[in-house]
């Protein structure tokens, strides 16, 4: 697929979850749906939504510095609040809140500005809508009715097919609208395909029709098996996945703006997750959660600040690189050139003396600091040539050449990097 060279190639998005859940910094969607509050309590943020200090070329400048290629912004949550001017519902920060104003316009200018790919995550499900309790996934009613969330399902076990035939088209509007109305958009970001069945989202019908708007869109994977690409949350992947793919994860614990969270990740643990993303060939999808008049908090503007610093100081290292050498190899994250001629090892720890890299069986030409400049000296202990198996290279670095967050050594040769793979053997003759 031509149009995924461009996210494959991306490496940082930034994902921001803003809605009037940042009123009482309450849970986006999920605080009423799981009866931490009411529905109409949780609706009442409407009032306090000002958006009164929200500047999108700010954001746009500040995801830029954070060396970010691409950003998501939640167009709707499951709560169904639109941030644009909707023509098919009035639940909308345009109509209903003391904002009145396009939100996801002012994005979408502020990004296609600067440059940056503009992403829409929007909401399949909407547990305000009238129309969307109406059936069950699959249409499989259950035994047990009391477990049943009235914001998902009919309470009452009784399914009106009609009322969901609605509801999909209320969905294809809105979407119609997100696709149009904004020039391009060059991804779309589902969330809550798992309430239905890939039948009842009308797949691939859906996604067909979503494409006619744009023949390049990217769609995340959350689309009962149809979308481009994987989206593991929260946890970084242990074995790559298949294809392209972009972990998504918040810098403290919440998505959205929460004061009372305070278990913010370090810039130090961010840039070594981001490391590991790339190491895998994949992407990361680092979430800010702006405040209600629009500001982004600003111990999670440091941190994507501190992200875009290191990025630059390593640029080579990050974009137009591919996955590394396996961990096996070598015990940190690594990338390599498109031309597989360089390696760029992640050091994560200071080391005491060396860092040590198996399995390779190119000759090394030169290795430097990437930061520094400085070039490092190596040596080889063992292998058995004739069997073609390579010795250990011990690469000689200290404390004094690190940079402070994540150390990234570039090593260099002449010829594609090949790595060793078998299990030794007995050296039978000399």
């Amino acid at each position: 697929m031509k149009q995924q060279q461009w996210f494959e190639d991306a490496k940082l998005g930034i994902f921001i979850h803003y809605g009037i859940y940042a009123v009482d910094g309450v849970s986006e969607s999920w605080s009423f749906y799981n009866g931490r509050m009411s529905h109409e309590q949780y609706m009442k943020q409407l009032d306090g939504f000002t958006a009164s200090k929200f500047d999108a070329d700010k954001w746009a400048d500040l995801f830029a510095k954070a060396g970010a290629k691409y950003a998501v912004l939640t167009t709707k949550h499951h709560d169904g609040v639109a941030l644009w001017d909707t023509q098919y519902s009035d639940l909308n920060v345009v109509k209903q809140t003391p904002a009145k104003r396009d939100i996801i316009k002012e994005y979408a200018e502020a990004m296609h500005n600067k440059g940056l790919r503009l992403g829409m995550y929007y909401s399949l499900i909407d547990w305000s809508h009238p129309d969307y309790p109406s059936v069950f996934e699959g249409g499989v009613v259950p035994e047990d009715l009391s477990k049943v969330n009235r914001f998902s399902n009919p309470v009452d076990g009784v399914q009106d097919e009609e009322k969901w035939q609605k509801f999909l088209a209320f969905n294809n509007h809105q979407l119609r609208e997100v696709l149009t109305n904004f020039g391009k958009v060059d991804l779309l970001w589902f969330d809550g395909d798992w309430e239905r069945s890939a039948e009842q989202w009308n797949l691939p019908e859906f996604k067909q029709y979503l494409q006619s708007f744009n023949p390049d869109i990217l769609i995340n994977s959350r689309l009962q098996g149809h979308g481009d690409y994987k989206t593991p949350e929260q946890g970084i992947p242990i074995t790559r996945p298949e294809g392209p793919w972009e972990f998504c994860t918040t810098i403290n614990r919440s998505w959205g703006y929460v004061p009372t969270d305070e278990k913010y990740k370090s810039l130090n643990q961010i840039i070594r997750m981001f490391c590991d993303c790339i190491s895998m060939g994949g992407n990361m999808l680092l979430d800010i959660g702006p405040m209600e008049d629009g500001t982004v908090e600003p111990r999670q503007e440091a941190i994507l600040l501190g992200l875009g610093d290191w990025i630059r100081t390593h640029e080579e290292a990050v974009f137009g690189t591919t996955e590394g050498i396996m961990t096996r190899y070598y015990l940190g994250g690594s990338t390599l050139s498109k031309d597989r001629k360089t390696l760029y090892l992640f050091v994560y720890d200071t080391p005491k003396e060396n860092v040590c890299v198996k399995g390779l069986s190119n000759p090394i030409k030169k290795i430097t600091v990437l930061h520094s400049g400085k070039e490092l000296t190596h040596e080889i202990h063992g292998g058995v040539p004739w069997f073609n198996i390579p010795g250990t290279t011990w690469v000689h670095m200290t404390n004094e050449d690190a940079h402070e967050q994540v150390t990234v050594l570039k090593l260099e040769f002449d010829e594609e990097i090949e790595m060793y793979g078998g299990s030794g053997t007995v050296v039978t003759h000399n």
